[in-house]
């Protein structure tokens, strides 16, 4: 097995991935290397072994609001297969007037109005509330991701959602190196078990508090990576894995003094994240809840559940159609 994490980003010159590879009975760790061509990635992982643990920093589910008011797919794979006939999916919207269940991306650039609770109003939902997931939600252990279509800001992630979901993930159904994606497909260590390449949804401020990390400062200052190097090395000694010399030295610079050093260490973040979930430290987290597990998804290994939303909302039912659906994903199609 091979143990991956890609951080991901709509700029392909600050995509980066950081690989362990099986060694006696740990692992050693490369220094992070960029993504490079999306469409030769998969195969490129998969090269010589016969499975791959790939953990993704970018959003794997829709939000269940969205869901109940403008869904009757099958699940989250089935949606991602589904618009493989819809492109016009991940064109980012100007205007509120633009906004619909087939444009949900919003927005292109700062303008009057543009607020999370105008941008859920033109989606037809209740309250800003509803375009975050359950796992973009603060949890007592850290704060709140950005919710998934937005796509203005320092924290968004709808862009690096687009981006992989439209440019990496979409182009691999029609390949030999087809990805499965958890929670939506099964349990993630026995997804494993069954070869190939298995895609979790990882959480860089969620891996340094599963890690027992602390980073003091910013991850965007060079000075404040190379300060978290000796606590990093423990807990790679601690996964029984072999850092390679040029891991050391990427290390011991706070991987590098350029704007993709965060990039560079959040992905060493997330493959440790990885690893301790291979290694049985922590569970993959998700809990038993059918919204998440065929349509929301959840952050690999996290464990707190979220804060309780700020409405009076009454829950979303659940599509009827997924009473009695087992956990292997049963009619999503996209892993064929």
């Amino acid at each position: 097995m091979r143990a991956v994490h890609a951080d991901w980003s709509v700029d392909p010159r600050k995509r980066w991935m950081a690989i362990a590879n099986p060694a006696g009975a740990g692992w050693r760790l490369d220094a992070p290397e960029p993504v490079g061509d999306v469409t030769t990635l998969f195969a490129r992982l998969q090269d010589g072994v016969r499975t791959v643990a790939l953990g993704v920093d970018l959003p794997l589910g829709l939000p269940r609001a969205f869901v109940a008011r403008h869904c009757d797919q099958h699940g989250f794979v089935a949606f991602l297969h589904d618009l493989t006939r819809h492109p016009g999916f991940f064109e980012v919207c100007a205007d509120l007037s633009d906004l619909s269940s087939s444009r949900p991306f919003y927005p292109m650039r700062g303008v009057k109005g543009m607020t999370r609770v105008s941008h859920a109003t033109a989606l037809g939902l209740l309250h800003a509330d509803d375009l975050s997931r359950d796992c973009d939600r603060a949890t007592a252990e850290r704060p709140a991701g950005c919710p998934l279509f937005w796509t203005l800001g320092a924290n968004q992630t709808g862009k690096a959602a687009i981006a992989a979901w439209r440019d990496l993930l979409l182009p691999a159904i029609a390949t030999a190196h087809v990805p499965r994606l958890w929670p939506f497909e099964g349990d993630f260590l026995k997804m494993l078990d069954r070869g190939g390449i298995v895609i979790a949804e990882t959480y860089p401020a969620e891996a340094l508090r599963q890690l027992g990390l602390c980073l003091h400062g910013s991850k965007r200052r060079q000075s404040d990576r190379i300060a978290l190097a000796p606590a990093l090395l423990d807990v790679v000694d601690r996964l029984a894995i072999t850092p390679s010399p040029a891991f050391l030295a990427a290390l011991s610079q706070g991987f590098g003094a350029d704007a993709a050093g965060e990039d560079r260490l959040d992905c060493v973040l997330g493959v440790l994240a990885v690893i301790n979930v291979l290694a049985g430290h922590r569970p993959d987290g998700v809990p038993d809840d059918p919204w998440l597990r065929y349509w929301e998804g959840w952050v690999l290994g996290q464990t707190a559940r979220p804060q309780p939303r700020q409405t009076n909302l009454s829950p979303y039912s659940f599509p009827p159609t997924y009473r009695g659906q087992d956990d292997a994903g049963t009619g999503s199609g996209f892993s064929g």
